[in-house]
């Protein structure tokens, strides 16, 4: 199963006929429907729908469409229809100025101070009355399906280019890890000469004060208590782990990113505690080297769904 990003577009449009004041069959004029969706990372799935009046009635088929496909991010839906043909200024049927006179005469019965319609108000309430398709919710159905399964497929698209950053972020992360693990023995073994070289010369200074045997006992001690703060073995056998799981996830693909977002986390904990026990200016920069990883895949993982 592919990782899907949250990140996509897509846009459709279908060209309609439309009906003449007092025709139902011979189309004189044309409008185009129009639609595009956007979508960028969240947390959760959160569909807006900016509508045109005529369609605002097909939102609930909509975002039943888009609630079927999608499972996280912040999508938003725009669709209107337009004329083809913008100098044109439609007729209104008498029909429909008769009903729009009327309900004129009804509303200032109960609203005296209403103010009268315009002739703008007129041409605008009676074309968008008159100029209905034979079945605009069928074509905006079609196309809202076809731009959903485009919005997919480029959502698609860039996860696949996440999910090879990420792999190779991953590999990246193993490699330093691997230059890390042998520095702690040779941290511990440097540290522990230097424990018995100081040991020795203050055995020299203190005159045999106390016993030699006594004194590099003491040295192995103080030689061994080092050696467990500096130990990160524990640290990069987790890492390791993390690496391997976050790796199992982009392979397997689907709704993962809350749980890679969650590795994520673990991954920058055990970058920031091998770095606090780092007691080489070598092991410093493996840390710092591995944390800028991190971040970056971090923003990467934010937006994969």
């Amino acid at each position: 199963m592919p990782v899907y990003s949250m990140t996509g577009y897509a846009s459709g449009q279908h060209s309609l006929a439309q009906a003449a004041p007092g025709q139902e069959v011979k189309p004189t004029a044309q409008g185009r429907l129009g639609l595009e969706i956007r979508s960028v990372n969240s947390r959760f799935l959160d569909l807006s729908f900016r509508l045109s009046e005529e369609l605002r009635q097909h939102e609930p088929a909509l975002r039943e469409l888009l609630q079927a496909r999608l499972k996280r991010g912040k999508v938003e839906l725009r669709a209107g229809v337009e004329s083809t043909q913008p100098d044109a200024v439609r007729e209104p049927a008498a029909r429909m100025l008769q009903r729009l006179a009327s309900l004129q005469d009804t509303v200032r019965t109960w609203l005296p101070d209403a103010r009268s319609l315009s002739v703008a108000d007129v041409l605008r309430l009676g074309t968008a009355e008159e100029a209905t398709t034979t079945d605009l919710g069928s074509s905006l159905q079609k196309v809202a399906a076809q731009a959903v399964e485009d919005l997919v497929a480029s959502r698609e698209r860039e996860g696949a280019r996440l999910a090879k950053m990420l792999l190779g972020h991953l590999k990246q992360l193993r490699e330093l890890a691997e230059q890390a693990r042998p520095l702690v023995p040779q941290l511990v073994e440097q540290q522990r000469s230097r424990f018995l070289e100081r040991w020795n010369e203050a055995m020299g200074l203190a005159e045999g004060a106390a016993s030699p045997e006594a004194a590099q006992d003491r040295a192995l001690t103080e030689a061994t208590a080092f050696a467990i703060r500096i130990d990160v073995a524990e640290e990069l056998t987790r890492l390791a782990a993390h690496i391997d799981e976050i790796e199992r996830l982009i392979n397997k693909g689907g709704e993962v990113g809350k749980r890679l977002d969650f590795l994520i986390q673990e991954l920058h904990r055990e970058a920031n505690t091998l770095g606090s026990k780092s007691a080489a200016l070598e092991l410093t920069r493996i840390s710092v080297d591995m944390k800028v990883l991190i971040e970056q895949m971090r923003e990467q993982v934010q937006n994969i769904e």
